[in-house]
């Protein structure tokens, strides 16, 4: 038994624990009820008498050594934790949750909407060639939309360019996928402008294809009135303006009508209406290029920005935000989760 007494002075000698953690194994492997202490006091019962003076004296001069040392480690570290202005009792600091950024939120909820109403998701390369940009959809060749002011070219002859909208991947779908078509396009895209508080050389779009036998003006309409009134509240109006696109024919732009009930406010410049889409009926031309004949379908697509409708939804003024990473600033969507 001295030999195992000297044996853990040997193994404890100078002990100093650099955590409470080896404060805590110190105690479990020599002072606990099943440690090492006790077992030589187990063992000291079995022993002759005439060794017992001596292994005795010894046996608890090593218990005094090792609960001296328990002490002055535990000591030792709530002189440090003092030092530090730590309490290493309390529980640790909470993993902060962040936040969606508000464009993921919008483009979400845009999702979400138009799936509901049976449309499902499709996704395209960023980096794509003229023929699904501009030709399939009817652009000239002389169109402003091919100049370098509004399109990043990668490549020339053949043209590579950075997507300007979302269209191209419209095309892809017609000339893979046999009508019944009822798809959107959400992405990213990119147009050679100048950055200012409402403008950006990079932007999100959705945009919404539809293509059956006798799809119908009123079909569009319908439809872009559901989504406006699960976007911005069920007692939201829309109506529609004749503009023009390419690759569409009639078009239109929606707005939608204004939170201010149409007294007028500086978000709608005292319009009471709100521009936040695009849309027609799906040019001939374009179900040609596409392998679809226009005499048995017809469709309607429509287009919108993500940025622009966050803008309207959070009221926010300052496009440049979205890409600025601003902590203080996507911390204010944490609720919006």
């Amino acid at each position: 038994m001295l030999d195992k007494i000297n044996q853990i002075r040997q193994e404890t000698a100078g002990f100093t624990p650099g955590s409470p953690a080896l404060l805590e194994d110190f105690r479990l492997k020599y002072l606990s009820k099943k440690g090492l202490l006790n077992e030589l006091f187990d063992e000291f019962k079995t022993i002759g008498n005439e060794q017992k003076r001596e292994v005795g004296k010894s046996l608890n001069e090593l218990k005094n050594e090792l609960n001296e040392l328990f002490e002055a480690g535990k000591r030792s570290l709530e002189g440090a934790e003092q030092a530090s202005g730590m309490d290493l009792s309390l529980p640790g600091d909470p993993v902060a949750m962040g936040s969606r950024h508000p464009i993921s939120l919008v483009l979400n909820e845009i999702c979400d909407i138009f799936t509901r109403l049976g449309f499902t998701i499709a996704d395209g390369p960023e980096v794509e060639d003229d023929w699904h940009v501009f030709s399939a959809l009817n652009f000239p060749p002389d169109h402003p939309a091919r100049d370098m002011q509004d399109t990043f070219f990668i490549e020339k002859n053949p043209d590579i360019v950075l997507r300007t909208h979302t269209s191209s991947v419209q095309v892809r779908v017609m000339e893979k996928t046999p009508p019944p078509i009822r798809m959107i396009m959400p992405g990213r895209v990119f147009r050679n402008e100048a950055i200012s508080a409402r403008s950006h050389c990079i932007f999100h779009q959705v945009e919404g294809l539809y293509i059956a036998p006798k799809v119908s003006f009123a079909d569009l309409k319908q439809t872009l009135l559901a989504f406006a009134r699960e976007m911005f509240g069920e007692h939201t109006e829309i109506r529609l303006r004749p503009s023009y696109f390419p690759f569409t024919e009639p078009s239109a732009e929606m707005d939608v009508s204004c939170s201010c009930g149409g007294k007028g406010c500086n978000l709608c410049k005292y319009t009471g209406w709100l521009e936040v889409l695009g849309c027609g009926m799906v040019d001939p031309n374009v179900l040609k290029n596409c392998n679809i004949d226009p005499e048995e379908y017809s469709g309607f697509a429509f287009g919108m920005g993500v940025e622009r409708i966050a803008l309207l939804k959070y009221q926010i003024k300052d496009i440049r935000m979205y890409f600025e990473n601003d902590v203080r600033f996507l911390r204010q969507f944490t609720q919006a989760l």
